[in-house]
């Protein structure tokens, strides 16, 4: 019998979009008021979906408290609060959320076994919701 499981959490971070080996009049163009110089943040909502076999005897997929100490420590000490642009995951690649997304997949999908890791949804904005399943 497989479950899942989805729990929401929250963190704030600045970054700015840009890409180094295009002008300034390219970057613009791009990305807009998203390439301010001093740069931007927001209050993003998380999303971590998770599924497996139902415990017989917790009757839980994964311990809530276990899901919340990985997250924690994996994403939200890593990411709150800080400019997302001078995290080295972040070094050779845009801190666009749609990397953001992969990224906390990536560092938690190792973290959560034997219950595996659907997918990541961050909110980025009330209209900017994105989504990473690993496909």
């Amino acid at each position: 019998m497989k479950a899942y499981f989805t729990r929401a959490y929250t963190f704030s971070a600045s970054h700015r979009l840009h890409v180094d080996a295009l002008s300034a009049a390219e970057n613009q163009a791009i990305f807009g008021k998203c390439n301010n110089p001093y740069g931007h943040g927001h209050n993003y909502r998380l999303e971590v979906t998770i599924y497996g076999v139902v415990d017989p005897e917790t009757g839980m997929v994964i311990n809530m408290a276990t899901l919340d100490s990985v997250v924690a420590q994996q994403i939200i000490e890593r990411f709150d609060h800080t400019n997302l642009n001078l995290d080295p995951i972040f070094a050779h690649q845009v801190s666009s959320t749609e990397n953001l997304c992969i990224a906390a997949f990536n560092l938690l999908k190792p973290s959560l076994e034997p219950a595996m890791l659907d997918k990541i949804r961050i909110e980025e904005t009330e209209n900017n919701f994105f989504e990473y399943s690993g496909r």
